[in-house]
């Protein structure tokens, strides 16, 4: 049995439920599907009126609309995205794979994001229908406010992620423009419309941690406590290897995001989806409440890995736990990185 929680029972907006499509969030996900398939987009899609939960999706934005906090972040995120990007200078500076993946630390010491990785691109990645040309994905982190996230469902929380999804964005253009500048075309994306593919298996391949339970990321720095954003492009940078600290085992015998979660939609087994076993999100039961709070975030905000500082010591003890060297298992792997998120990714601008 869950334990009590302040936001249960739940019952939907019957305004919202009226435009729930026939279909359901989790057919399209491809949930209990043994054979392997492209993922499907389910929401945040670029043009709403494209997809079944389109007008659910729409109706997100009817939640107190004029909330001083959203207005600001979202003002702030829309100034981010229609910032011009430099032309692609005409000459390619050349250098080598590991130097070019070495200088995003940079990035990261500046402040501009908090983690950073590549991978080479898939095409199982990308959406059905969807491909992406270009051969390297660079993936972003940056972290929340931890104070500011953990008061979700607030709006508080919601204008958050907003103002996090507008510096992932700041920070993918600021890296595009580098490689334009240096004479290599890159494209910057950000969630949670990312339009051709989605962020979390190649953030998962590039060394992002492993997929928890309530469906988003863990990351041993950073826990589930961030957003990503990314870059496409040619340039030649050395992929980063996948890593694995224990996180998966340990979901397995947790519960918090399990009962923290209002509608109950975090499911206590992992599911068989598109002919992968993972940990999975009933988007059916997600959705609802998530539209009516800003994005909610609960789960995310829970998460004993999100705290600060918590992460490295509980990657530490569990390789301890393990038999294994601490350090070395800081930087091993790998992890399942086929995995697709289950649920709505977080509100928008």
């Amino acid at each position: 049995m869950p334990k009590p929680n302040p936001h249960r029972p739940f019952t939907p907006d019957p305004a919202q439920m009226a435009l729930a499509p026939a279909v359901s969030g989790n057919e399209i996900n491809g949930m209990d599907l043994d054979a392997p398939r492209p993922p499907r987009m389910v929401y945040w899609a670029p043009d709403p009126d494209e997809i079944p939960h389109g007008g659910m999706q729409r109706w997100f934005y009817t939640v107190r609309p004029d909330a001083p906090a959203l207005v600001a972040e979202r003002a702030a995120r829309q100034a981010i995205l229609e910032a011009p990007l430099p032309d692609v200078a005409p000459e390619r500076r050349e250098a080598a794979p590991e130097e070019w993946t070495a200088e995003l630390d940079g990035f990261v010491a500046s402040g501009l994001c908090e983690k950073a990785g590549v991978a080479e691109m898939r095409s199982e990645w990308c959406y059905e229908g969807h491909s992406v040309p270009q051969s390297r994905v660079i993936l972003l982190g940056v972290r929340h406010d931890y104070d500011r996230l953990r008061q979700a469902p607030e709006v508080e929380a919601g204008a958050e992620v907003v103002r996090q999804y507008g510096r992932a964005a700041h920070a993918a253009k600021q890296v595009a423009g580098w490689l334009r500048r240096a004479g290599w075309a890159a494209e910057p994306v950000t969630g949670p419309m990312t339009g051709a593919f989605t962020l979390i298996p190649p953030a998962l391949a590039c060394g992002f941690g492993e997929l928890g339970k309530h469906g988003s990321i863990i990351d041993r720095d950073l826990g589930a406590n961030f957003r990503l954003s990314a870059v496409l492009t040619d340039a030649p940078f050395a992929p980063t290897p996948p890593r694995a600290h224990g996180i998966d085992a340990f979901c397995a015998s947790c519960r918090i995001c399990e009962d923290a979660c209002p509608p109950l939609a975090i499911q206590p087994e992992k599911r068989r989806v598109r002919g992968v076993r993972k940990w999975y999100v009933d988007f059916d039961r997600c959705l609802p409440f998530f539209n009516e709070h800003h994005g909610c975030a609960i789960c995310i905000a829970v998460c004993p890995w999100s705290r600060p500082g918590v992460g490295p010591n509980l990657a530490a003890k569990l390789a301890r736990r393990a038999g294994r060297d601490p350090q070395e298992a800081a930087a091993a792997g790998p992890g399942d990185a086929r995995d697709a998120p289950s649920r709505p990714a977080g509100p928008p601008r």
